[in-house]
Protein backbone atom coordinates (compact mmCIF):
# COMPACT_ATOMS: atom_id res chain seq x y z
CA UNK A 1 0.00 0.00 0.00
CA UNK A 2 1.57 3.37 -1.00
CA UNK A 3 1.27 6.43 1.67
CA UNK A 4 2.11 9.82 1.84
CA UNK A 5 3.58 11.40 4.62
CA UNK A 6 2.48 15.03 5.33
CA UNK A 7 3.31 16.66 8.62
CA UNK A 8 5.38 13.54 10.08
CA UNK A 9 2.22 11.07 9.42
CA UNK A 10 1.34 9.04 7.02
CA UNK A 11 -1.75 8.88 4.79
CA UNK A 12 -3.10 5.94 2.77
CA UNK A 13 -3.28 7.30 -1.03
CA UNK A 14 -5.23 4.08 -2.42
CA UNK A 15 -8.00 1.58 -0.93
CA UNK A 16 -8.67 -1.83 -1.23
CA UNK A 17 -7.90 -2.72 -4.41
CA UNK A 18 -11.42 -3.28 -6.75
CA UNK A 19 -13.60 -1.32 -3.31
CA UNK A 20 -16.25 1.16 -4.76
CA UNK A 21 -17.82 3.99 -3.00
CA UNK A 22 -21.34 3.74 -2.93
CA UNK A 23 -25.05 2.87 -0.95
CA UNK A 24 -25.52 -0.23 1.13
CA UNK A 25 -28.62 -1.22 0.43
CA UNK A 26 -29.98 -0.99 4.13
CA UNK A 27 -28.83 3.06 3.57
CA UNK A 28 -30.53 3.29 0.14
CA UNK A 29 -33.85 1.23 1.56
CA UNK A 30 -33.95 4.43 4.53
CA UNK A 31 -33.37 7.30 1.37
CA UNK A 32 -36.54 5.50 0.15
CA UNK A 33 -38.67 5.47 2.82
CA UNK A 34 -38.19 8.54 3.88
CA UNK A 35 -38.57 10.00 0.71
CA UNK A 36 -41.81 8.26 0.47
CA UNK A 37 -43.46 9.95 3.40
CA UNK A 38 -41.75 13.06 2.42
CA UNK A 39 -43.73 12.60 -1.05
CA UNK A 40 -46.44 11.51 0.68
CA UNK A 41 -47.01 14.30 3.38
CA UNK A 42 -46.39 17.07 0.11
CA UNK A 43 -49.24 15.37 -2.03
CA UNK A 44 -51.67 15.38 0.90
CA UNK A 45 -50.77 18.88 1.63
CA UNK A 46 -51.54 19.78 -2.15
CA UNK A 47 -54.67 17.88 -2.92
CA UNK A 48 -56.02 19.22 0.91
CA UNK A 49 -54.59 22.86 -0.13
CA UNK A 50 -56.58 22.58 -3.26
CA UNK A 51 -59.46 21.51 -1.93
CA UNK A 52 -59.78 24.19 -0.16
CA UNK A 53 -59.28 26.79 -1.93
CA UNK A 54 -61.57 25.35 -4.27
CA UNK A 55 -64.04 25.19 -1.57
CA UNK A 56 -63.51 29.00 -0.66
CA UNK A 57 -64.02 29.74 -4.29
CA UNK A 58 -67.44 27.96 -4.21
CA UNK A 59 -68.84 29.59 -1.38
CA UNK A 60 -67.86 33.40 -2.36
CA UNK A 61 -69.43 32.24 -5.93
CA UNK A 62 -72.40 30.61 -3.91
CA UNK A 63 -72.90 33.92 -1.67
CA UNK A 64 -72.60 36.52 -4.06
CA UNK A 65 -74.92 34.82 -6.34
CA UNK A 66 -77.34 34.12 -3.27
CA UNK A 67 -77.02 37.91 -2.77
CA UNK A 68 -77.79 38.75 -6.26
CA UNK A 69 -81.09 36.74 -6.44
CA UNK A 70 -82.30 38.36 -3.33
CA UNK A 71 -81.65 41.85 -4.04
CA UNK A 72 -83.37 40.87 -7.32
CA UNK A 73 -86.58 39.71 -5.63
CA UNK A 74 -86.42 42.42 -3.22
CA UNK A 75 -86.53 45.29 -5.50
CA UNK A 76 -89.14 43.63 -7.77
CA UNK A 77 -91.49 42.40 -5.16
CA UNK A 78 -91.10 46.02 -3.58
CA UNK A 79 -93.22 47.72 -6.45
CA UNK A 80 -95.40 44.92 -6.46
CA UNK A 81 -99.34 45.88 -5.90
CA UNK A 82 -100.30 42.81 -4.10
CA UNK A 83 -99.42 39.19 -3.44
CA UNK A 84 -102.28 37.17 -5.59
CA UNK A 85 -101.35 33.30 -4.67
CA UNK A 86 -98.81 31.29 -3.28
CA UNK A 87 -98.48 27.44 -3.97
CA UNK A 88 -97.23 25.19 -0.82
CA UNK A 89 -96.09 21.26 -0.64
CA UNK A 90 -94.92 19.13 1.79
CA UNK A 91 -91.48 18.34 2.18
CA UNK A 92 -89.97 16.16 5.05
CA UNK A 93 -93.50 16.42 7.08
CA UNK A 94 -93.29 20.41 6.87
CA UNK A 95 -95.59 22.24 5.03
CA UNK A 96 -93.52 24.23 2.55
CA UNK A 97 -94.06 27.52 0.57
CA UNK A 98 -92.66 27.21 -2.99
CA UNK A 99 -94.22 29.45 -5.56
CA UNK A 100 -95.52 33.13 -5.02
CA UNK A 101 -97.34 35.19 -7.53
CA UNK A 102 -97.91 38.84 -7.26
CA UNK A 103 -99.57 41.35 -9.29
CA UNK A 104 -96.67 43.59 -10.60
CA UNK A 105 -97.16 47.51 -10.80
CA UNK A 106 -97.65 47.24 -14.33
CA UNK A 107 -100.67 44.77 -13.66
CA UNK A 108 -99.40 41.29 -15.31
CA UNK A 109 -98.50 38.85 -12.97
CA UNK A 110 -94.76 38.20 -11.66
CA UNK A 111 -94.33 34.83 -10.44
CA UNK A 112 -90.86 33.08 -8.26
CA UNK A 113 -91.18 29.61 -8.26
CA UNK A 114 -89.01 26.81 -6.61
CA UNK A 115 -88.59 23.38 -8.28
CA UNK A 116 -85.69 21.23 -8.84
CA UNK A 117 -83.20 22.53 -6.44
CA UNK A 118 -83.62 26.25 -9.06
CA UNK A 119 -85.57 29.40 -8.08
CA UNK A 120 -87.21 30.78 -11.29
CA UNK A 121 -89.07 33.95 -11.70
CA UNK A 122 -91.23 34.66 -14.53
CA UNK A 123 -92.90 37.76 -15.52
CA UNK A 124 -94.96 38.39 -18.88
CA UNK A 125 -93.97 34.53 -19.89
CA UNK A 126 -90.37 35.17 -19.90
CA UNK A 127 -88.53 32.53 -17.22
CA UNK A 128 -85.19 33.85 -15.85
CA UNK A 129 -83.56 31.41 -13.56
CA UNK A 130 -82.40 33.53 -10.49
CA UNK A 131 -80.57 31.17 -8.24
CA UNK A 132 -79.33 27.46 -8.91
CA UNK A 133 -78.32 24.67 -6.35
CA UNK A 134 -80.73 25.36 -3.74
CA UNK A 135 -80.65 22.57 -1.11
CA UNK A 136 -84.34 24.16 0.84
CA UNK A 137 -86.12 27.18 0.28
CA UNK A 138 -89.50 28.47 1.65
CA UNK A 139 -91.64 31.52 1.74
CA UNK A 140 -93.77 32.50 4.27
CA UNK A 141 -96.59 35.25 4.36
CA UNK A 142 -97.10 37.71 6.70
CA UNK A 143 -99.19 40.43 7.97
CA UNK A 144 -97.08 43.93 8.28
CA UNK A 145 -97.91 44.26 11.80
CA UNK A 146 -95.76 43.11 14.70
CA UNK A 147 -96.26 41.04 17.81
CA UNK A 148 -95.92 42.40 21.19
CA UNK A 149 -92.47 43.12 23.09
CA UNK A 150 -91.00 41.14 19.66
CA UNK A 151 -90.09 41.83 15.83
CA UNK A 152 -91.98 39.00 14.77
CA UNK A 153 -94.80 39.79 12.59
CA UNK A 154 -98.54 37.99 12.77
CA UNK A 155 -98.96 35.38 10.14
CA UNK A 156 -101.13 36.07 6.90
CA UNK A 157 -104.57 33.67 6.78
CA UNK A 158 -105.04 34.76 3.38
CA UNK A 159 -103.13 36.46 0.41
CA UNK A 160 -105.43 39.50 1.14
CA UNK A 161 -103.79 39.98 4.30
CA UNK A 162 -99.98 39.69 3.54
CA UNK A 163 -98.05 42.39 3.22
CA UNK A 164 -94.66 40.99 3.93
CA UNK A 165 -92.74 37.59 2.51
CA UNK A 166 -89.96 36.42 4.07
CA UNK A 167 -87.74 34.42 2.12
CA UNK A 168 -84.99 31.78 3.32
CA UNK A 169 -83.11 29.67 1.50
CA UNK A 170 -79.78 27.22 1.52
CA UNK A 171 -77.42 26.57 -1.43
CA UNK A 172 -74.50 24.24 -1.50
CA UNK A 173 -71.75 22.70 -4.38
CA UNK A 174 -69.98 19.17 -5.11
CA UNK A 175 -66.49 19.47 -5.08
CA UNK A 176 -65.13 16.07 -6.60
CA UNK A 177 -68.02 14.19 -6.17
CA UNK A 178 -68.94 15.25 -2.30
CA UNK A 179 -71.29 17.99 -0.87
CA UNK A 180 -67.86 20.08 0.24
CA UNK A 181 -69.70 23.58 0.88
CA UNK A 182 -72.75 24.97 1.98
CA UNK A 183 -73.59 28.47 2.17
CA UNK A 184 -74.95 30.32 5.15
CA UNK A 185 -78.73 30.30 5.31
CA UNK A 186 -79.77 33.85 3.55
CA UNK A 187 -83.18 35.04 4.94
CA UNK A 188 -85.01 38.22 4.03
CA UNK A 189 -88.01 40.35 5.15
CA UNK A 190 -89.82 41.96 2.15
CA UNK A 191 -92.49 44.60 2.31
CA UNK A 192 -94.61 44.76 -0.13
CA UNK A 193 -94.52 49.11 -0.03
CA UNK A 194 -97.91 49.57 -2.03
CA UNK A 195 -100.25 47.99 0.39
Amino acid sequence: MACKIMFGKAFPTGGRRGARGGFTLAELSMAIAVSGVILTALLSFTVYAAKSFAAMDNYVDLEQKSQNALDHMTRNIRQTQALSAYGTRIVNGLLVTNSLTFIDEDGSPLNYNFTQNVLLQTKGGVVSMLLTNVDYLNFQIFQRNTQASTYNQFPAASVGQCKLISVSWICSRSILGSKMNTESVQTAKIVIRKQ
